[in-house]
């Protein structure tokens, strides 16, 4: 009967509701994390388990699904030190470098922080997990920690150094007798049974004697009951109480992992990668290479006598034998904090990086791109022409050709086209070297006006601003003010063609009007703003970012806070404009807004509101700065860190992109760009399945519209004002009682009070 219904329905609407299927629900959060650096793999009864250092997935053999578990469904945190697993069960027990612990357990993510809050000096970190029944034995910097998996509660702390120091574990194993731990001191073990383990006095060195090595263990192995150690590249076997060595190779051996009754070594020589597979008596059984799949493998396992590999550059692959397979989320290629602008649907990210003194970073990442639920990236390993080009910090799309302009902070200008045609602005073009480092050609910002002309910001040159007309031609400007090292870095242009130009250390900003001609150099005019009255009166000379709203005010996000320019039609007059320092009320008490916060980045989404970024989280505020709407941390949301670099929106679907120190994650929010007509209107989700609670977007009308919803006959049922173009509905009628399956009329009314119909939505309860 159900089926019957939602045919009807689905029949009944006049708009097709496909082309909404894959958007991300309002309100909702996604992660983009680098899913190819994968670290370790492991197994439960019926998935693969793989690591990254941000996140981890797993793999169902079965059929091949990947699914990824993150900060944005679930997990605590993002830096990922450690992850062991129950290879009979099912409970993924997940470690983190600020020693918090994750158990995932029937798709449920159960959290146990005491040992992150624990009073505890030293390193907490976790480096390694070993699960003996009930039990979860985690290598520590202090120590051994043990978590009772059946309460899911801290159940004791093993300090084993010597003198009952605290000393570094690597590694923890147990054949059900003794408990054995790789240490910076080497070897240790305990009986399981029959002593305090807590007492170090209890756990008898192991290294130094009966042939193993003194001195730091890396990590251990059981094989046939019989214990392997790696120490530096080389394997030891204890045979009862003595020791032999086991296998050396010349390679450099990352670990050792047993399974499948099989020894499998992940190893490197420079640029190669293999995997040795071992008899239990060191036999060689088998080297698993390959240039494309095997090209820095951390880990390797067998599960139903296939072969999975974790490697670093490649992600996870499984080896059957005769070919590999690649199981890879889709996901930008690494961790990127470079500037990201958002056209046409589609996210570009610069992966460069420039440290706070504005140095290099020399990162070849290169640039992303997000089109479709799809991440494509350009670098040197997928274009050989980009190979020396480092620091993409800088982007700006042209709109009119999709084609896409990157700086490079020491390589000079990219130019890819839309079939991916590449080519670089260098030597023998306008772009020059910085003065004090003659093979370094940096652009350190860019932006594209009204008429088409590219604007190139050119740290360190002598005319640090360039345009290049839409006729192909070049002109160079030089800044009439003392700049250390001539630097500049991100350009906006406002509603009046001004450029607004960021100078860095410590240097304030700058607006440039070119006035009546580019080509005239006559009529340039200059203007400076720095802190104090009467200089600009900016909150701090460190401008760290800038941005316009709808009303083309200049929002100057410095060190110290923000500073408004209200009037950049002024800035020349006699008159002239300065900043001024909005007042927020939040708790009852007022201030100036963001004082003493590190502003990083400035987004204004679609309805004018604008979302800050600083090295303290999130805030959305109201469009006239006057009030707090949201404040995301890493505490209240699945935000991946409180350090945010850069922000970008998809003003056609309200989707704000993050890009933090521990890479990219997106929110949905309620506001868009506003259009013309409505003509475009959709409605997500369409129909409305039973038991939905979220919220419904509907997406495409006018700016600032008055919708109602109705029954047919023309019952109002709610009614509400777009954000943007984009309304939103919690699914309740006027008192706040869910409605019933149905049809219901989406009525908008514009600017002129003309109301239409634009869509209609489907319930269906159950």
């Amino acid at each position: 009967m159900l089926q019957r219904i939602l045919a009807f329905y689905c029949m009944a609407l006049i708009i097709p509701f496909a082309s909404t299927a894959q958007l991300q629900p309002i309100g909702q959060w996604r992660d983009h994390l680098p899913y190819q650096q994968v670290k370790g793999v492991a197994y439960t009864a019926n998935r693969i388990w793989a690591v990254t250092p941000y996140s981890v997935f797993s793999v169902d053999p079965a059929d091949n699904s990947i699914e990824r578990w993150s900060r944005t469904n679930g997990l605590a945190e993002t830096g990922i030190s450690a992850v062991g697993t129950e290879a009979g069960g099912e409970r993924v027990i997940i470690g983190y470098n600020n020693s918090n612990i994750d158990v995932l357990v029937d798709d449920k993510v159960i959290n146990i922080d005491a040992l992150k809050n624990a009073g505890l000096a030293g390193d907490k970190t976790i480096n390694a997990v070993h699960i003996d029944q009930s039990m979860a034995y985690l290598a520590t910097g202090i120590g051994i920690v043990v978590i009772n998996l059946d309460k899911y509660e801290i159940k004791d702390t093993y300090i084993i150094g010597n003198n009952g120091a605290k000393t570094n574990v690597n590694a923890i194993v147990s054949d059900r007798n003794f408990l054995y731990a790789a240490t910076e001191e080497g070897i240790k073990k305990a009986p399981v049974k029959g002593v305090n383990l807590a007492d170090f006095r209890n756990w008898q060195l192991v290294s130094g004697a009966n042939g193993l090595p003194a001195g730091r263990a890396r990590s251990l192995a059981l094989i046939q009951n019989n214990l392997l150690v790696l120490k530096n590249d080389s394997l030891w076997l204890q045979s009862g109480n003595n020791w032999s060595l086991f296998y050396r190779d010349g390679w450099t051996i990352h670990n050792c992992t047993v399974s499948n009754n099989r020894i499998l070594l992940s190893e490197t020589n420079n640029i190669t990668g293999r995997v040795v597979v071992l008899t239990p008596t060191g036999s060689f059984q088998q080297s698993i290479q390959d240039a494309e799949w095997v090209r820095s493998p951390r880990q390797a396992i067998y599960f139903r006598n296939e072969c999975w590999i974790a490697d670093t550059i490649a992600g996870l692959s499984n080896f059957n034998g005769s070919a590999f397979t690649r199981f890879l989320p889709d996901a930008p290629y690494s961790v990127a904090t470079g500037k990201m602008q958002a056209v046409n649907n589609t996210l570009w990210v610069a992966a460069g990086t420039v440290s706070p003194q504005w140095q290099p970073g020399n990162n070849k990442n290169g640039l992303y791109t997000l089109r479709n639920n799809s991440w494509a990236y350009f670098n040197g390993s997928r274009f050989s022409i980009l190979d020396t080009l480092t620091d993409l910090v800088s982007v700006a799309v042209d709109p009119n050709d999709e084609s896409v302009w990157a700086g490079s902070f020491g390589g000079g200008l990219l130019h890819i086209t839309k079939d991916n045609t590449v080519s670089i602005f260098k030597q023998n073009s306008v772009i020059q070297p910085a003065h004090f480092s003659s093979s370094s050609y940096r652009v350190s910002g860019l932006a594209l006006d009204a008429e088409n002309n590219l604007w190139v910001a050119n740290y360190g040159s002598l005319n640090p601003v360039h345009v290049k007309k839409r006729d192909g031609s070049w002109r160079s400007f030089i800044i009439p003010f003392a700049l250390p090292e001539q630097a500049v870095s991100q350009i906006l242009i406002d509603n009046n063609d001004q450029k607004w130009i960021v100078l860095p250390k410590n240097n304030g900003l700058v607006c440039f009007n070119h006035g009546q001609s580019i080509d005239n150099p006559g009529d340039d005019q200059w203007k400076l703003f720095r802190s104090g009255k009467g200089n600009g009166n900016l909150p701090d000379n460190d401008v760290r970012c800038i941005a316009k709203d709808k009303n083309n005010f200049i929002w100057v996000g410095t060190s110290k806070g923000i500073g408004v320019i209200q009037c950049p039609q002024q800035v020349f007059t006699n008159g002239g404009c300065e900043a001024l320092l909005p007042i927020v009320q939040q708790d009852n008490f007022a201030g100036y807004l963001f004082r003493d916060e590190q502003v990083q980045a400035i987004a204004v989404d679609g309805a004018d509101r604008k979302w800050v970024g600083t090295q303290n989280g999130v805030w959305l505020i109201s469009a006239n700065g006057e009030k707090i709407l949201y404040r995301f941390t890493e505490s209240n949301s699945p935000l991946l860190s409180n350090d945010v670099k850069q922000m970008a929106i998809d003003g056609k679907t309200g989707e704000i992109f993050f890009a933090t120190d521990k890479g990219i994650c997106s929110f949905r929010s309620t506001a868009t760009e506003p259009t013309e007509t409505a003509h475009e209107a959709l409605v997500f989700p369409n129909p409305v399945p039973p038991g939905y609670t979220g919220t419904i977007a509907i997406r495409g009308i006018t700016n600032n519209a008055i919708v109602k919803i109705t029954e047919l006959n023309g019952r109002l049922v709610h009614q509400t004002k777009a954000l943007g173009s984009q309304a939103i509905w919690n699914g309740k009628d006027y008192k706040g009682r869910p409605v019933s399956t149905g049809i219901y009329l989406v009525l908008v009314s514009d600017e002129n009070h003309q109301q239409k119909l634009v869509t209609k939505i489907v319930f269906i309860q159950k």
